[in-house]
């Protein structure tokens, strides 16, 4: 398993750590750049499309690969040459016949990446985005993408399934608004999901090394920006990084089989317990906008960065703050195929807990923060 683990993440991070510093170089010039203004909390012009680096992090490792299949299947003798380590030649059938649809899933990120290329570029309004961003989904689900939820119900699994594939999207774009939040997220939640996935719930159970070493994969891309993104941040993803990094975790989660003959049902839960943060700052932030009578897809500050940094943090002591709260949550999916019934309804409780108690910590915290705001008006007066 050692091999795996160093031969997805490895490759991936020098990759994309490579990619993300051509971008920050000619990105610039092309006009790829963030400027501060607005609710935009960056002091200085940044190189953004990281994501583009994120890309190059996924795809040129599986391109290569590729190329290496094609090699070994071509062999007129049909032995395996010396070069292939044991554990992969073992499994050299499967990877042939999951190719395909290795490709097709990176198709649709590809399609994304490039929308947000020109989003970062130019600026698109936001039923542009949805539109192509629900046809991408749909045309996933189409070809056989859907979650698993145990009903002979085609068409609502269909609808869910584009839903989330959308909303995890745009739950990784609202979460990408401070230096190393979004990609750190998200590196944490493919880390979770990607140990759920190697470790047979059942003696008999083999590990899912498809699913598996995508999301490894995808771990050492975004550890691979992540050098370039920590705060003080030298390069942002930008939509292209966030639409493609939350596509890359929603199709994961379709491709995955959390639960079957050996595994309780309750176990395709672990998707939530692990993405539980982004879902948190989504509902949350739409919350607030509709409260205050304005459009869901208006940015503002209101994100679960933004109130931390409201309540006295500093940005790195939210960011951090939010790494330890999705991990947090994320062990849970870690047991969930372990525990039966009861134990699967205290894994939640305790995950709705952990985030009901941030909600209150916030709540108090921003009233406080208000009424001392207020004392000091009145005493300026």
């Amino acid at each position: 398993m050692i091999w795996l683990v160093l031969g997805t993440i490895v490759p991936s991070l020098l990759i994309c750590f490579s990619g993300a510093w051509l971008v920050r170089l000619f990105g610039p010039p092309l006009g790829l750049v963030d400027r501060p203004g607005g609710r935009k909390i960056h002091a200085d012009t940044m190189p953004t499309s990281g994501g583009l680096a994120i890309w190059l992090g996924v795809v040129v490792p599986f391109a290569l690969g590729q190329i290496m299949l094609w090699m070994i299947a071509g062999r007129a003798d049909g032995a395996l040459p010396g070069w292939v380590p044991e554990f992969a030649a073992m499994h050299v059938g499967g990877l042939m016949q999951q190719s395909g649809r290795l490709w097709t899933l990176l198709a649709g990120g590809t399609v994304l990446m490039l929308l947000g290329l020109v989003d970062d570029r130019r600026g698109l309004n936001w039923k542009t985005r949805i539109l192509i961003q629900t046809f991408v989904a749909l045309v996933m689900v189409l070809l056989g993408w859907r979650l698993s939820l145990f009903v002979d119900m085609p068409l609502m699994t269909g609808a869910i399934s584009v839903l989330w594939i959308v909303g995890l999207v745009n739950s990784f774009n609202m979460l990408d608004n401070m230096d190393g939040l979004a990609a750190g997220v998200a590196a944490i939640a493919a880390a979770m999901l990607a140990v759920v996935m190697l470790t047979p719930a059942a003696e008999t159970d083999a590990p899912q090394l498809f699913v598996g070493g995508f999301l490894l994969v995808l771990v050492g891309s975004l550890l691979g920006f992540l050098i370039h993104n920590r705060p003080p941040a030298r390069i942002f993803m930008g939509d292209a990084g966030s639409y493609l990094v939350g596509y890359f975790i929603a199709m994961a989660t379709l491709s995955a089989t959390f639960a079957g003959d050996n595994v309780p049902r309750h176990a395709i839960l672990a998707p939530l317990c692990v993405l539980a943060v982004p879902l948190y700052d989504t509902a949350t932030v739409i919350f607030i906008r509709l409260r205050e009578g304005r459009s869901p897809f208006e940015g503002d500050k209101s994100h679960f960065s933004h109130r931390l940094v409201e309540l006295g943090m500093s940005k790195t002591q939210a960011v951090a703050t939010i790494y330890l709260t999705t991990a947090t949550c994320g062990l849970g999916a870690l047991l969930l195929h372990q525990v039966n019934l009861f134990g699967a309804a205290i894994v939640l409780l305790l995950i709705g807990c952990v985030l009901l108690l941030v909600a209150v910590l916030e709540t108090t915290g921003l009233k406080d923060s208000k009424r001392r705001s207020n004392k000091d008006g009145d005493h300026d007066d």
